[in-house]
């Protein structure tokens, strides 16, 4: 279906960076799609990219338009320990090799060839393991790690050593790393040796690190849901698609 939009600020915006603003797709996508002539403003066809939409008109974009969108792939991993989720480096297995017919959880209308591809969506370490997206969709990306993303990651991570109520305290926050503060971050002690992190950031091996500096050994990390997609019952090492009401939901918690 064509997706329609009424534009409610206060002064004109060129309708690409509304667009991108707006979590319906990139700059650079939304360009694309007015050069084909699938978007238009107050009926009226757009044909530059430049083209400022007034504050009051309605933008619609076509059906072809959105099914252009839809198209880009997402796949929800969990990924076993001892897989790289970015480029890897030397004998490092690529998490991506996990995406293939035999792994396939669900059903799924397109499979991804060797050539596709694809970009983590929050990376996850050789050492971790659990919830990894790998896709070529670049407005979802922006929307879970881009600059201003609150979209939240949760994790489940096994300790040694002691843990405090200082240390849950520190850990919630008042840490810094490289320097820089960390965000608050929702951390919970479970039971025994298990704690709960609810992170809106993901700095490099940020929860090893946050536990390092306070005297804590991570012995396992799970992440188990990024946004409002669960790792649920997805087998170790198999892979579904990300479906589209996932994909909504995760465009509209960035842009709430």
């Amino acid at each position: 279906m064509s997706v329609t939009k009424t534009y409610t600020g206060d002064d004109p915006i060129r309708v690409n960076k509304w667009l991108g603003q707006s979590g319906v797709c990139s700059r650079r996508e939304a360009e694309g799609l007015i050069e084909q002539g699938l978007v238009s403003i107050d009926g009226e066809t757009l044909t530059s990219p430049g083209h400022k939409i007034l504050p009051g008109q309605t933008l619609v974009l076509e059906k072809a338009g959105q099914e252009k969108l839809e198209a880009k792939f997402t796949a929800v991993i969990n990924k076993p320990v001892g897989f790289v989720s970015s480029q890897p480096e030397g004998d490092q297995i690529p998490a991506a090799r996990l995406i293939k017919k035999k792994n396939l959880h669900q059903t799924s209308e397109f499979i991804p060839g060797n050539k596709t591809v694809f970009a983590p969506l929050g990376r996850l370490d050789l050492d971790s393991r659990g919830l990894l997206l790998l896709s070529d969709d670049g407005v979802l990306a922006k929307a879970i790690i881009g600059p201003s993303s609150e979209i939240e990651k949760e994790y489940l991570v096994r300790v040694r050593g002691k843990i405090t109520r200082e240390v849950l305290q520190k850990l919630q926050f008042g840490l810094k790393l490289d320097g820089r503060d960390l965000k608050r971050a929702k951390v919970t002690h479970i039971k025994n040796d298990q704690l709960r992190f609810v992170l809106k950031e993901g700095r490099k091996r940020q929860i090893r690190r946050m536990c390092s500096s306070l005297g804590l050994t991570v012995i396992d990390l799970q992440r188990i849901r990024i946004g409002p997609v669960q790792l649920g019952d997805l087998p170790e090492g198999m892979w579904r698609p990300l479906n589209t009401s996932e994909r909504n939901l995760l465009l509209l918690q960035q842009n709430d």
